[in-house]
């Protein structure tokens, strides 16, 4: 309700931000403009502030009549605009207007006369005047959303009037000499830096029942919307949860649920995304939208129905990514799976009892939108479930199939084969995670049958219009493209079940076919579609072979024939961005995965020179190649006949693999930054292998299941797999080496001497520790010392600054003679077997062996002590 305390803070705030304009000594002046002296260009002055005068004043006889008249003849002198000079004293005498509406009910009709007037355009005397009178206009649009507080209907409308017309700005109906026009955008720029977007957002919650005032207060919501200023006060006002809430409140008219739509959409493109989905992410707003689209789905029959409700669609796929939207609790999740799967699984369900999608464009988008959102919805794992019940598998299976001939399709064939490579591309995220599910429904008979279809000749004209279809225009690439990214994500789960009914069914040898007839029928055009086929082919054998030696047999010469074409790419192909770079590292993988172990294979690889097409790639000295490759030989070394191929290569300038060993294991080091002169000899002979990055970073704290940095430098930089090559060629008679590569080869040579230096350097550090734990415990100055190190070191590592009135609580134990961090469990080490003679020993041999002066353990001077040592060992 509008009260005297907001009037007074309204005023407050317009006298507060007056600036030299408005103080200034002279009277503002107004040209009232007469029939008589218009042509002339003759203004009558009138003395604003004597008005402001007049309204202040009370308790007289008379006076609201002379008020209302001053005011009428104000609201005549500004027909044609009000000039920016005046605005600050314009908007006083309004808000001094509205302060007397509660208690005189005509001031209604003067302030709705003034509202009116700011739908007319601002006026500037000199192009300076936008910049001068900038802060008074902002505040004075700022006061429009203040006084929507005021319980007058038709007052309220009038000001969202008036805030629309900022959106449509027309030119005065009169000129007036002297005065321009202010710019078009110059009302909308002062609206946001004034805040009313605040303001507008906060009248909400006034109109709960009024739905005509909510609907005009949304429709200046849509029209400030469109900035993303006002976006992002809006958003801070929580105007999207207070919008979303009152979506299903009734509106015969359906404004309501347009526009608050249009507003939620641009508050998520022009203001923080994550905070409006934060502010939407709570149960009574997934509530309201949940029945809004239920209601649109069922019962929106128009065109703009359905664009709306797939509009609502996309808004809750937005929030659905948000985990911490509560989707499942409010059973929207459940929902929209039933209406994703409908079509194929018959349902009782009377939500979608007798419904049926048309192939209009709207249900199309719909249909696509729907697999969309599952998913997201699955990345939620506690939906698997919800997944299971609406038979989501058998659903999207139903479109993993050749087209039928004279079959009535629900869709058009453009329409059913988006949706078929969408389904399937939905099949890569679903399936995986439920395998009993796929399995049940023969999902591996189903993919690789299809598959089939896609090799086979049978005439089929795609027409890859789809972000799905990308590269499929008259062919069957995309089917088969999504096709084998689902056979990968299936694989590699590693699955045991899945991976030996593939194998069973002839995965292995139906992917070496489609391979091989992918490559003899070369297509330039489709390229990048066609590598990244191969790419997904070689990855699915790898996972299928890895670690079993028959179903490498079964891969053989046939398999190894299509890796060695791959590994004769021309080099110049790596940099085309095509992706030849991913093609060659799934190549790599599958040597490793698919060769290696299986000696006909590994000989068949040989015979072949596919070490000489690894030394090749390696030789192009690029990075990302050279761990792999390294680790393929070194497992390949292993084979006697290996060493041969190996010495027998030659690059360019008659390069030797040994030489380009070495090469590399210089330029690692280099990189690492391990210490070396111009000779390639060592400097620090403490720290041969010392890298900058382990002098920078001394100790690094590591989780226990993370590797330490030993073992990662020793997994990830490539001289231990050199060392273990060159190890395997014996380190001798190798050809082609320079003087520099003689004194790297002795360091190579030495590798595992230094990293054994490295583990007599931590014992030397173990029986150090040890000989101090001796030192503390025999000799009570040496205790004391430690005693006092260790207390100033823990105090140097407290912090001082504590804050106020806090309690502090000691840890310390007063008293306690022992250098060890000391807590609720003690061990305590007996004394060595060698001395007592173990747990079961006789008393007396203990005692014969153990120099007791006094004590309990005396014995009785008849016990002769023998073999005692010349100096105590303490206890």
């Amino acid at each position: 309700m509008w009260t005297k305390e907001a009037a007074a803070t309204a005023e407050a705030r317009e006298s507060g931000i007056r600036n030299k304009s408005s103080s200034s000594s002279q009277i503002p002046v107004v040209g009232v403009v007469t029939e008589d002296n218009e042509a002339q260009g003759v203004f009558k002055p009138m003395d604003l502030n004597r008005v402001i005068k007049l309204l202040e004043e009370t308790d007289k006889d008379g006076l609201e009549e002379k008020q209302l008249k001053f005011v009428k003849k104000l609201v005549q002198c500004f027909q044609n605009g009000l000039p920016l000079r005046d605005l600050a004293q314009i908007f006083k005498i309004l808000n001094l207007c509205a302060g007397k509406i509660k208690n005189q009910p005509r001031f209604v009709e003067s302030a709705y006369d003034i509202i009116k007037l700011c739908g007319l355009p601002f006026l500037k005397k000199k192009v300076s005047d936008e910049i001068t009178y900038a802060e008074d206009t902002a505040n004075s649009i700022a006061l429009l959303g203040d006084l929507m507080k005021i319980p007058s209907s038709e007052l309220r409308i009038q000001i969202c009037k008036c805030i629309v017309d900022f959106y449509h700005a027309e030119p005065p109906k009169k000129h007036i000499p002297g005065y321009q026009q202010a710019s078009s955008s110059y009302k909308i720029q002062m609206a946001e830096v004034g805040g009313l977007a605040k303001t507008m957002v906060q009248s909400i919650t006034l109109l709960e029942h009024q739905l005509v005032e909510k609907l005009w207060v949304l429709k200046v919501l849509q029209h400030l919307s469109t900035s993303e200023v006002n976006c992002t006060i809006m958003m801070k006002a929580q105007a999207a949860s207070g919008i979303c809430t009152h979506l299903n409140d009734p509106d015969p008219s359906g404004q309501l649920l347009f526009r608050s739509s249009e507003i939620l959409w641009n508050l998520l493109e022009k203001s923080s995304k994550e905070e409006v989905i934060q502010q939407l992410s709570n149960l009574e707003c997934l509530l309201a939208l949940k029945e809004v689209f239920t209601n649109l789905f069922m019962r929106g029959f128009s065109h703009y129905d359905r664009q709306l409700r797939n509009d609502i669609l996309v808004i809750t796929t937005i929030i659905a990514q948000n985990p911490e939207a509560p989707m499942i609790e409010c059973g929207f999740t459940k929902d929209l799976i039933l209406f994703a799967t409908f079509n194929e699984v018959k349902s009782q369900n009377l939500l979608v009892k007798g419904l049926k999608l048309s192939n209009s464009y709207e249900d199309f988008e719909l249909k696509k939108l729907l697999f969309n959102v599952i998913v997201i919805l699955c990345k939620d794992l506690p939906t698997v479930q919800l997944l299971i019940d609406g038979k989501v598998i058998l659903a999207l299976f139903t479109y993993v199939k050749k087209p039928e001939k004279q079959k009535i399709m629900d869709w058009s064939a453009a329409q059913h084969e988006e949706l078929q490579l969408h389904a399937i591309a939905t099949l890569s995220s679903v399936a995986p995670l439920l395998i009993e599910e796929y399995m049940s429904c023969q999902g591996n008979a189903r993919v690789l049958a299809f598959l089939e279809w896609c090799e086979s000749e049978d005439p089929f004209f795609s027409h890859g219009n789809s972000f799905h279809g990308t590269g499929g225009r008259g062919n069957k690439f995309a089917q088969m493209r999504y096709s084998l990214r689902l056979l990968r994500a299936m694989v590699y789960l590693e699955d045991e079940t899945v991976n030996t009914d593939l194998c069973e069914k002839g995965t292995i040898q139906q992917m070496i076919g489609i391979f091989k007839n992918i490559i003899s029928k070369p297509n330039e055009k489709e390229e990048a579609i066609v590598l990244e086929i191969q790419s997904d082919i070689l990855l699915i054998l790898s996972g299928l072979c890895e670690n079993h030696i028959q179903r490498k047999e079964i891969f053989g010469t046939e398999g190894v024939d299509i890796v060695l074409h791959v590994m004769k790419t021309d080099p110049r192909k790596l940099q085309s961005g095509l992706g030849y770079n991913l093609l060659l590292f799934s190549t790599l993988d599958s040597i490793w995965c698919c060769i290696l172990g299986c000696y006909p294979s590994e000989d068949y690889f040989l015979e072949k020179e596919g070490i000489f097409l690894l030394l090749d790639v390696l030789a192009l000295n690029q990075k990302k190649f050279c761990n792999l490759i390294l680790g393929i030989m070194v497992e390949f070394c292993d084979n006697p006949k290996t060493a041969a191929h190996v010495n027998a290569w030659q690059g360019k300038k008659d390069q030797t693999a040994a030489s380009l060993l070495i090469k590399l294991w210089r330029k690692e080091e280099k990189e690492l930054g391990v210490k070396r002169d111009k000779n390639g000899k060592i400097i620090d002979t403490k720290k041969p292998l010392f890298t900058s990055f382990q002098e920078e970073h001394k100790i690094i704290p590591l989780p226990a299941n993370c590797p330490s940095i030993a073992v990662m430098d020793v997994s990830e930089n490539i001289r231990a797999k050199i060392y273990a090559i060159l190890g395997k060629l014996d380190f001798e008679n190798l050809p082609g080496l320079s003087a520099e590569d003689f004194v790297t080869l002795c360091i190579i040579h030495r590798y595992l001497d230094f990293k054994i230096q490295a583990t007599h350097k931590q014992r030397e550090l173990a029986n150090k520790s040890w000989e101090n734990f001796l030192a503390r415990t025999s000799n009570a100055k040496t205790l004391k010392k430690a005693k006092r190190l260790q207390e100033k070191a823990i105090e140097a590592s407290r912090y001082h600054k504590r804050p106020q009135n806090a309690v502090f609580h000691g840890t310390d134990i007063k008293g306690l003679n022992t250098t060890v961090p000391s807590g609720g469990v003690v061990t305590v080490e007996s004394t060595p077997a060698r001395l007592v003679g173990g747990p079961l020993a006789d008393t007396d041999i203990a005692l014969k062996k153990l120099p007791i002066r006094g004590g309990a353990l005396r014995r009785v001077k008849a016990v002769e002590i023998v073999d005692a040592p010349k100096k105590s060992i303490p206890t």
